[in-house]
């Protein structure tokens, strides 16, 4: 080989280091960027998912809050109204009773909803989980990515349904649009929960199919949600006292109505609810964590990675824009 033939060979192998290291460098700088987004690229990845069933959504939640509020509110309201007149629940129309129960029951119905097979989808039936833990993104943060795209989808739900309630009349208090924040809270308390249990699933046998017969049938029944919570006998009534639905429904008649509740009382309520939302979410992500870290996929990916002269951090650049494109 020549002397110009040499130094030739040598300009491309430093034009070949030279566009690595850009490359590594991007790839560097996309990491970090999806490690401090990461949260949100998780959360725009559903609701691209959730985009493909929008006529659902929009079905469920505005043809829910008709059925629902006709049919128990008015149909059956007049039956009880008309026996117990006006002020027959609570010193209100059993419509405006009931409204702000029904209200919390929607945002339970779409915690049952999200935070069940979708669960169990991204961990086994289509390992979604597993490409994204490959990544930058932390398990930590699919957790909130999926809590904070459930949270919006179950905002618009009540906020459809609490409009139904001004526009049937079941919302006397000024303060009714607070019951929507409400409901809002109970929701993602119980779906938090639903949502760690789900992750401890290796397989679906029916469990999810129980939860949904024995957990979450006697818990819309037995907590005050048709009727006040003390009509049953004592031995029953703690299925209430424990149940994140009758404190949402409790809570969100306060603000409702103005039902009248010690001030202690509905701070009990509140921190109740948050208490089962922080220990649902971080079991829940600790959970993820030792499921998805389990195989040690990203250890074997970064030494792989390590092998062929790149980093973790150019998985990010290959993975993150499929994941957001799906």
């Amino acid at each position: 080989m020549s002397a110009g033939d040499f130094d030739n060979a040598r300009d491309a192998g430093g034009a070949t280091d030279s566009i690595r290291s850009q490359a590594v460098a991007a790839a560097v700088v996309s990491a970090a960027r999806t490690r401090r987004y990461g949260s949100w690229y998780v959360a725009e990845h559903r609701f691209r998912v959730m985009r493909s069933y929008a006529q659902t959504v929009l079905f469920t939640a505005i043809g829910s809050s008709l059925v629902y509020l006709y049919a128990m509110g008015v149909g059956l309201a007049s039956l009880v109204d008309g026996n117990l007149g006006d002020n027959a629940v609570n010193g209100v129309s059993y419509l405006e009773f009931l409204a702000p129960a029904l209200l919390a029951s929607s945002a339970i119905a779409v915690a049952s909803e999200e935070f069940s097979y979708p669960i169990m989808l991204g961990f086994k039936w289509n390992p979604t989980f597993f490409g994204m833990n490959a990544s930058s993104i932390q398990p930590g943060q699919i957790i909130n990515g999926i809590v904070i795209s459930v949270a919006a989808r179950m905002l618009l739900t009540c906020a459809i349904f609490s409009v139904f309630m001004l526009i049937f009349g079941a919302v006397p208090g000024p303060l009714g649009a607070v019951a929507v924040l409400v409901a809002l809270l109970t929701g993602l308390s119980f779906g938090a929960l639903l949502m760690a249990y789900t992750a401890t699933l290796k397989d679906d046998t029916g469990q999810l199919a129980m939860v949904q017969r024995f957990v979450i049938l006697p818990m819309t029944l037995f907590s005050g949600t048709f009727f006040p919570l003390d009509v049953l006998p004592t031995y029953l009534q703690w299925l209430g006292w424990i149940s994140p639905l009758w404190h949402g429904t409790e809570l969100s008649r306060v603000f409702a109505y103005g039902r009248p509740e010690p001030i202690w009382l509905s701070v009990l309520h509140a921190l109740y609810l948050a208490a089962l939302l922080a220990v649902g979410w971080i079991w829940a992500r600790r959970l993820t964590a030792a499921r998805l870290n389990k195989c040690g996929f990203r250890r074997r990916s970064s030494l792989l990675l390590a092998r062929h002269g790149c980093s973790e951090a150019v998985v990010s650049v290959s993975i993150t824009p499929v994941m957001r494109a799906a």
